[in-house]
């Protein structure tokens, strides 16, 4: 177990301040997913503690939601090109290829960006672990065309998914 990963026995353990620094950036800027689940211990698997942080957030109501989709960057966006993004979202971009973007692809994106946060009022949120910067362009534009009580559903969906790749990676087996 390398030191940046933790048994769930571990966690169990920890004093709840130390849980939730720990488990505080598996949801982007809310410890407080981190905090409701620090009550349900003990886990018996990391299974079982991704569901309570899961629960959290879908039992959380829709400001909350909202609030939790907001405190995402953009994709490729305006932090990204001024070194601000959490070293998660840093390492999850690059790993996609964003870091590479050509000039027009980088413009589009941008463009893309700024039309869905007019339409929908937060960023696009897309997991994009396993995609490269060209299906994430893809994936932008079809998106866009989504109704918002829509978009911010499949958003909550793709941050469970962020949620769970970081917590995989948190925890060992």
């Amino acid at each position: 177990m390398s030191q940046n990963t933790f048994a769930i026995a571990q966690l169990n353990a920890m004093p709840e301040a130390e849980f939730v620094k720990v488990l505080g950036g598996i949801y982007e800027h809310s410890p407080w997913f981190a905090e409701t689940a620090a009550q349900q211990r003990p886990f018996a698997n990391a299974a079982e503690l991704a569901a309570a942080l899961r629960a959290a957030v879908d039992a959380a109501g829709v400001e909350a939601q909202v609030k939790l989709v907001r405190a995402h960057p953009e994709l490729a966006g305006k932090a990204a090109v001024r070194g601000e993004l959490t070293a998660e979202s840093t390492r999850e971009q690059a790993g996609a290829g964003l870091d590479q973007c050509t000039p027009a692809e980088f413009q589009r994106l941008q463009d893309m960006n700024a039309a869905y946060n007019r339409k929908f009022g937060f960023p696009f949120i897309l997991a994009v672990r396993g995609y490269d910067r060209h299906g994430i362009i893809d994936a932008f534009a079809r998106r866009l065309e989504n109704e918002p009580s829509v978009e911010l559903q499949t958003c909550i969906n793709q941050i469970h998914r962020i949620a769970q790749f970081r917590l995989n990676d948190l925890v060992s087996a």
